[in-house]
């Protein structure tokens, strides 16, 4: 054995560095192919120094190493976790349920505010396919493989040669990276999307979710042990997938209607799965045991609904839990048509099946087994039911009010009102006054309004309920009125959905809006308030637990307003639209439409949690996973657990203990001095946005355009087609921007507001503004987030990007403005912080940035060359030049480096 084998072969430890196992496999996997590619994996030979015909396999191979090192950052993670848990405990993970209660143990909070916490808990991961996911699904299955196999390495059971074969096997994965390809060939369907969601919920969701409550379980044995307190099934997963049509054309109502099934299907299917488990391992003999009569009586029953008795009982003779297990599994197979037994109509039925499972077993003195079997069963129905997720709706209010327009005009003879005058608002409030029902020729109608009737119709059809149905919400984006909402409940009562017909009953739908603007997000109060004068909607969100859901746009506030103006924004919002709640006696839960990227939200989920205000998350909280947060989290068992029980625990604690912390007091001094540095930094921010010639920087120093043919998802990069920035998706211009390393939308424009405010209030301002970064966790989030995203950015690279500009004098002035700001951000940043340098508080994010800064640099030196090439070839050739293949590499390569897109 050679020496170079002899390494690969050793045994993997804590201490060992992984990367460089996975440095050597790749360069060995790579070096047979392409030999110069050591020199340019090491950084010694700068990706825009090799001849063009070398491109591509370098950005492959560079691609490949930036995903290599995030599985290896994953799995590092999880032994750090594990090490913690070895030496001190479970308590001594932050931000776990052990940690989380044990605090709250030790701080005296009584056991009775943790069960009534615990029995109000409701946490909802919404999984979205936003086009933020640059890696195909075959990419992701190779990444987990690789993930696994590591984690086998790390047993120290594995004789030389098993190890060795287990070496082979890794790089053998890595060969298959390699040889797969990472770019799609073509844009994925709504569908494909739908079974991409849905991979992941039964790799690891499905498992994760019982087991996030047995560590709360735990964790309340160990630190509440003279309190039987009880946890119930807190989770509830939804989707946007096959749901969201807001400016995506391939999302119809038979796709929703594929949604639903697919979802349902999942489940049932992994139900059957387990059930079939049940059959295999409940050996129980009524010849060893006394079976209780009032089981007897049980499987008598479901005997019966199994209309298959005899030959389960000659199957199963004198087994008893056998015989009920396998009754519970032709009724399942009946809801897919592969049994004749008596399919379950709703979920609860075959909960209590598995409850009478739990009870007997727990007779017998079984309950281990019941625990160990059973009752993860039953707490994935809790969870699940018979949807998987409820799937949300979302479209956007201009579609509603136009649709809704149509109607009138075809109702109402002497002329339909326009929307946003005083006589739109009288028509919409009488109808649903009285119930109104309209009675119009579909074929009459435009195509976009017969899709949305059509999308109602499958709303009818499909339960919906509080905690049940597979429908969940119809989210209005770009809410900016009332009368917004008010439309989405009238054509929710012209399409059959209201309880009575003269509009004393409800609307059988649950409507959330969405403020995503900074002026929208500053009227949502009002608007709140005015929708709860309206008599049938105070009914319907009485039906629905008495609880209004409030969705919060953190990425188009942010393309908007800019960072700081979108976070206190977003703060006050909250807090005031939770003083409203008080007043009007609704409760209110707040939905987080975060991103990936910092920009859009996406700051560590604990802290983000941490420093919401005060009082505002009261047990109740959903938050969007989106495009590639999904598979970062959810593509590997343990991490997908932890990132679970971070969000659940997180939400947790800010639910007893937040109005107890005093970062999150309402300080008036902080408050006012937010709000003028919230004001000089969105000025800051409107200033660039509409410098003269931004629009041009914009498209010409960034690979805005040319996004659009790396096919990463099935809607459109604009909602309604125009080529104004207002009209621009939030995600490509964070996508964009990080792609020519500016990374402005993280930070632009706070600086020049630190620095206005120091000059302006002197050195009472800046100990102000020290004070707050000590005191104030919602301030020490920003910037520190501002800390990581400077820290990303690079303005000698950005100088590149703005040499493609074609105006030389329009793109020399914005970026000296750009990289002006950067300076003074830089600047102001350590000047509040106590002077420590760029990210030297985060040593992780640091190590790793700094380890693959040398190929991002190459990389994008490389795109910039791309770009000039690809924007003077003939865009009508009927196949991509190899310029355009590399400039494709070249995006999925930095943002594997950086780890999100958009």
């Amino acid at each position: 054995m050679n020496r170079c084998r002899l390494e690969e072969s050793r045994p993997l430890n804590f201490r060992e560095d992984i990367r460089s196992l996975l440095f050597r496999l790749l360069l060995a996997v790579v070096g047979e192919r392409e030999p110069y590619m050591a020199e340019v994996l090491a950084g010694r030979v700068s990706l825009d120094a090799l001849a063009s015909e070398r491109r591509i396999a370098a950005l492959q191979a560079t691609g490949i190493w930036f995903q290599l090192v995030a599985i290896a950052n994953e799995l590092l993670a999880m032994r750090s976790r594990r090490a913690l848990e070895q030496m001190g405990g479970a308590d001594e993970v932050i931000g776990s349920f052990a940690n989380v209660i044990g605090e709250m143990a030790a701080g005296g909070y009584p056991a009775e505010q943790i069960q009534a916490t615990l029995d109000d808990l409701c946490v909802g991961p919404t999984m979205t396919a936003h086009p933020t996911e640059a890696k195909r699904v075959t990419v992701l299955e190779i990444h987990r493989r690789i993930y696994r196999k590591l984690t086998e390495l790390e047993q120290q059971r594995w004789a030389p040669r098993e190890r060795e074969q287990h070496i082979n096997d890794l790089k053998s994965e890595i060969e298959l990276l390699w040889m797969s390809g990472e770019l799609r060939l073509e844009r994925p369907s709504v569908e494909r999307e739908i079974a991409w969601g849905l991979h992941f919920f039964r790799e690891v969701i499905f498992d994760a979710t019982p087991k996030l409550y047995d560590s709360v379980e735990e964790a309340l044995a160990r630190h509440y042990p003279e309190y039987d307190l009880k946890v119930p099934s807190f989770m509830r997963f939804a989707s946007w997938i096959g749901g969201d049509r807001d400016g995506n054309p391939n999302v119809t109502a038979s796709i929703t209607v594929c949604a639903l099934d697919e979802c349902r299907q999942a489940i049932i299917g992994w139900y059957i799965q387990q059930v079939r488990r049940l059959v295999t391992v409940l050996s129980v003999s009524a010849n060893v045991v006394n079976i209780p009569e009032t089981f007897t009586k049980a499987l008598g029953r479901a005997l019966h609904r199994s209309g298959n008795a005899a030959e389960i009982v000659a199957r199963n003779p004198d087994e008893p839990l056998r015989q009920f297990s396998a009754a519970m599994l032709d009724r399942l197979e009946a809801m897919r048509g592969e049994a004749s037994a008596k399919p379950y109509a709703r979920s609860d039925a075959f909960k209590a099946d598995l409850r009478e499972l739990e009870n007997v077993l727990a007779q017998l003195g079984g309950k281990l087994i019941a625990k160990r079997f059973v009752r993860p069963l039953r707490q994935q129905v809790e969870t699940f039911g018979f949807r998987t997720v409820s799937l949300d709706i979302r479209q956007n209010s201009t579609v509603v009010n136009r649709v809704l327009t149509e109607l009138f005009k075809l109702a109402d003879a002497a002329g339909a009102p326009a929307p946003d005058t005083p006589q739109w608002t009288s028509r919409i409030r009488a109808a649903l006054n009285s119930g109104e029902q309209l009675e119009v020729d579909r074929l009459a109608l435009s195509d976009e309004a017969q899709e949305l009737l059509d999308l109602f119709d499958v709303i009818r059809k499909a339960s919906t309920g509080l905690n049940g149905g597979p429908v969940g919400a119809f989210i209005l984006s770009m809410t900016r009125s009332t009368d917004d909402l008010l439309a989405v409940y009238l054509l929710a009562q012209y399409s059959g959905l209201a309880t009575a017909v003269d509009g004393s009953g409800t609307i059988a739908l649950r409507v959330v809006p969405l403020f995503e603007t900074i002026a929208d997000l500053r009227a949502a109060p009002d608007i709140l308030d005015q929708l709860f004068s309206i008599s049938i909607v105070r009914r319907s969100v009485r039906d629905f637990g008495n609880r209004q859901e409030v969705m919060l746009g953190y990425s188009d506030s942010n393309k908007d307003g800019g960072f700081l103006a979108s976070n206190w924004e977003l703060n006050k919002a909250q807090r005031r639209i939770t003083g409203l709640s008080q007043k009007r006696n609704v409760k209110i839960s707040f939905f987080h439409g975060r991103g990936g990227s910092v920009s859009r939200g996406g700051a560590p989920t604990g802290r983000a949690i941490a420093a919401q205000p005060a009082g505002t998350v009261g047990g109740a909280m959903r938050v969007t996973e989106q495009g590639e947060v999904v598979s970062s989290k959810f593509a590997n068992r343990g991490t997908g657990l932890y990132q679970l029980e971070i969000l659940a625990a997180s939400v947790f604690a800010h639910s007893v203990k937040s109005q107890n912390e005093a970062e999150l007091k309402d300080m008036p001094e902080f408050s006012e001095a937010l709000e003028a540095l919230t004001g000089m930094s969105q000025a800051s921010y409107s200033g660039l946005i509409n410098e003269r010639g931004f629009i041009d920087y914009f498209n010409q120093a960034s690979p805005v355009e040319e996004l659009s043919l790396l096919k990463i998802g099935s809607r459109p990069a604009r909602r309604f087609g125009s080529g104004d920035i207002s009209n621009l998706r939030a995600i490509p211009w964070v996508f964009a921007w990080s792609q020519n390393r500016h990374l402005l939308t993280n930070w632009y424009g706070i600086g020049s507001a630190l620095n206005s405010f120091v000059n302006v209030r002197g050195d009472a301002g800046l100990e102000l503004l020290r004070h707050m970064f000590e005191r104030s966790r919602f301030f020490r989030l920003i910037i520190d987030e501002v800390d990581k995203g400077l820290y990303q950015s690079d303005m000698e690279i950005g100088r590149l990007y703005a040499g493609l500009v074609q105006d030389r004098e329009a793109g020399e002035r914005i970026y000296r403005k750009i990289a002006a700001e950067f300076v003074l951000t830089r600047k102001m940043i350590a000047t509040v912080n106590g002077g420590v340098k760029l990210s030297e508080r985060f040593p992780a994010f640091k190590r790793h940035f700094d380890r693959i800064r040398p190929q991002m640099d190459s990389t994008h030196r490389l795109q910039v060359q791309l770009l000039r090439e690809v924007r003077t070839q003939d865009s009508a050739a009927a196949t991509p030049k190899p310029a355009t293949t590399a400039l494709l590499f070249s995006i999925n390569c930095i943002s594997a480096g950086l780890g999100w897109t958009g």
